[in-house]
C-alpha cells in the first residue's frame, strides 16, 4: 500500500488507553493547526470502537479550538445510549487539558426501508483532469511560495476538479464545485474505515465554496476562514478507493459566516454520504489584499 494512505490509516486507527478513552497523533499537511477533518475522523474513530453491530449513519460536530499538532490528542468516548436498533456516542477530543472538539455520532442496526435520492450532478468524469498537485505544479509561479508545501506534497487521496482551479482569483464565481475524490491506492475490505477515511476528507475543500461569489481567495491577508461545525450523513456503504464526486455549494453567506453543502456520488450515480458546514468568514480589512504571512485562520 502507498506509504502516505498507510499512514493515514494508522492515524486514524488511535491507540486505546481505557475502555472509553483513546489516544492519537497528527499530522502536518502545511496549516498551522491539526486539520479538521482529522480530529473529526478520528472522534468517529473513537466512537466506532465502543460500538458493535451496528454501523455510524450521522455525526455532528463542533470545532472549539485550534487543535496543535505537536501534541497528542485524548478522545473521551461517552456511550450515551444503547436502544433496540439504534446507539448514540458523544465523543470530547482535548489537547492540553482543555477540548478542541465535541462530536456526537448515532449508529444504527442495518436495516431494509424506503428509498429515494437526489440525482447526480452532470459533469465531465475523471479521466482526463488533472490531479490537484499537478495543477499547482502549472501555477507554482503564481503561488504565495507558503503555499507550496500544502498543495505539492503527496497525498493520501487523489483530487480531479471538474471546474478550473486558480489559487488566486478575483473573479466572482457561482458557489458551487465539483471534485472526484479517491485513495491512492487499494483499501482493506473494512467498512468502518471507509467511513473515516471519507469523514477525513469531507473537510476538504468544502467551506472555500462559500467565498466563490466575493471574488476571493483563501490565501489573502484581510480574510480570516475557520470551521465552526460539521455535520455528515452516510446514507449507503462507501467505497473510498473508487471514484466519488464530491459536489458542493454554498446557499448562503451572512453574518461573518458561511454555510456549504455537500453530496458524494459514485461514478455509478448512488449519493453515498451527505454534508453540511458552517464556518467563520470574516474580512479584517476590505482594502488590505496582501497575501497572509502566515496561512490558516482563527476564530
Amino acid at each position: 500500500m502507498h506509504a502516505v494512505l498507510e499512514d493515514l490509516i494508522t492515524l486514524l486507527g488511535l491507540e486505546r488507553i481505557e475502555d472509553n478513552i483513546f489516544r492519537g497523533d497528527s499530522r502536518d499537511i502545511g496549516s498551522p493547526q491539526v486539520f479538521g477533518g482529522q480530529v473529526i475522523g478520528q472522534a468517529l474513530s473513537a466512537a466506532q470502537r465502543t460500538v458493535e453491530g451496528r454501523v455510524a449513519h450521522s455525526l455532528h460536530a463542533y470545532f472549539l479550538r485550534r487543535g496543535d499538532v505537536n501534541a497528542p490528542i485524548i478522545y473521551e468516548v461517552d456511550r450515551a445510549r444503547d436502544g433496540g436498533s439504534f446507539s448514540n456516542r458523544r465523543v470530547v477530543a482535548i489537547q492540553h487539558g482543555r477540548p478542541i472538539l465535541n462530536l456526537a455520532a448515532s449508529f444504527q442496526r442495518p436495516e431494509a426501508g424506503l428509498e429515494h435520492q437526489a440525482d447526480m450532478p452532470e459533469v465531465a468524469g475523471p479521466e482526463g483532469l488533472k490531479d490537484l498537485t499537478e495543477l499547482a505544479k502549472d501555477m507554482l509561479a503564481h503561488i504565495p511560495s507558503k503555499m507550496h508545501r500544502y498543495l505539492t506534497d503527496k497525498r493520501p487521496f487523489e483530487f480531479r476538479h471538474v471546474e478550473p482551479v486558480n489559487f488566486d482569483t478575483r473573479e466572482k464565481l457561482r458557489p458551487t464545485k465539483h471534485v472526484w475524490i479517491r485513495t491512492v491506492d487499494k483499501l482493506p475490505d473494512d467498512p468502518a474505515l471507509h467511513r473515516n477515511l471519507l469523514t477525513y476528507v469531507s473537510d476538504y475543500e468544502l467551506l472555500g465554496t462559500a467565498i466563490l461569489p466575493h471574488g476571493l481567495s483563501f490565501n489573502r491577508s484581510n480574510l480570516i476562514m475557520a470551521s465552526l461545525d460539521h455535520a455528515l450523513w452516510f446514507h449507503q456503504e462507501v467505497k473510498m478507493d473508487e471514484w466519488l464526486l464530491y459536489a458542493m455549494d454554498s446557499p448562503n453567506s451572512s453574518g461573518a459566516r458561511g454555510l456549504a453543502r455537500g453530496q458524494f456520488f459514485t461514478a455509478a450515480g448512488m449519493l453515498v454520504a451527505s454534508t453540511a458546514q458552517e464556518g467563520l468568514i470574516r474580512l479584517v480589512d476590505a482594502d488590505d489584499w496582501r497575501p497572509r504571512s502566515k496561512p490558516g485562520s482563527q476564530k
